[in-house]
């Protein structure tokens, strides 16, 4: 009897402490949240825009007639043929330049071996020979002169000694203008006639007056222009022609530049049978007649 009452008071006791905990607990005032923490950063979802359909061009087969052999369709005619249909344009295989012969490259090896011997004035597309100083009377003379024999592969028909100042403003002219000049003409020009270079003599050859650009190597008179297929076209004789006339002042014209002094048959009497430049420079730039 005393046990069942113990355990009953025990009950009773332990319901009224609990209902005495709840009713603390809603009397207390809420707990504020602390705004002194550092705000927890939570990753921002972005939405992608719905991104449209790419458009790619359907690979279509070139069309091969040549494949039908009597079939419907061209499908049909490649399924029967067991073939791709390719463009006739198309390269079967890669192609590969083939292997110089041991002939070709010791002949290549000669011919620069040929022109390292015979260049000049430093440049193996002037070929001559090396004169050095040219001793002549009074003020006559060249220094640094060289015998140019050809330019660019062009001969010079006579022997032209000059300076190589006067080489290489040659050079220039024929790179740019006899060669180009005369391209569609009879295979191209094979050689230049050389009239006139070093010479201890006045201008104009005159008996007095001033030594001319010849005595001391700075001059070359040329005559005419000689073609791959032995056509000739002359100063004299072409110079009022329509073609050759033509010509012959888009030569004069590339002249103006390279050299200091350039005349031709409208400058005097003296040079109406040939050009003359010369490599004399004037403060107010080439003087060309």
């Amino acid at each position: 009897m005393i046990k069942w009452v113990c355990v009953v008071a025990s009950v009773f006791l332990g319901q009224t402490a609990w209902a005495q905990t709840q009713l603390l607990s809603d009397t207390r005032p809420a707990a504020r949240p602390n705004t002194t923490q550092t705000p927890i950063a939570r990753p921002v979802t972005r939405v992608q825009p719905p991104q449209p359909d790419i458009i790619r061009p359907i690979a279509r087969a070139i069309e091969r007639p040549d494949l039908a052999r009597g079939a419907g369709t061209q499908a049909q005619a490649r399924a029967e043929n067991n073939l791709f249909a390719f463009s006739p344009t198309a390269v079967a295989r890669s192609l590969r330049p083939e292997l110089r012969t041991a002939e070709i490259m010791r002949k290549a090896a000669a011919q620069q071996a040929a022109l390292r011997r015979g260049l000049v004035c430093g440049d193996p597309a002037i070929q001559g020979a090396r004169l050095g100083t040219v001793p002549g009377p009074g003020r006559c003379g060249v220094e640094d002169a060289v015998q140019v024999r050809s330019i660019l592969g062009v001969g010079l028909t006579s022997r032209a000694i000059m300076n190589c100042r006067t080489a290489r403003a040659m050079k220039t002219w024929v790179a740019n203008g006899a060669r180009p000049v005369f391209a569609d003409v009879g295979g191209g020009l094979s050689q230049i006639r050389v009239i006139g270079t070093y010479s201890c003599r006045n201008r104009n050859s005159a008996s007095t007056g001033r030594l001319s650009e010849h005595a001391f190597g700075n001059a070359v008179d040329i005559a005419a222009f000689r073609m791959h297929d032995g056509r000739e076209i002359t100063v004299l004789n072409d110079w009022n022609t329509r073609d050759g006339g033509a010509r012959l002042k888009r030569l004069w014209r590339a002249a103006c530049g390279p050299f200091g002094t350039v005349l031709g048959p409208e400058a005097n009497r003296f040079h109406r049978d040939h050009f003359h430049f010369d490599t004399a420079r004037y403060r107010s730039g080439s003087y060309c007649r």
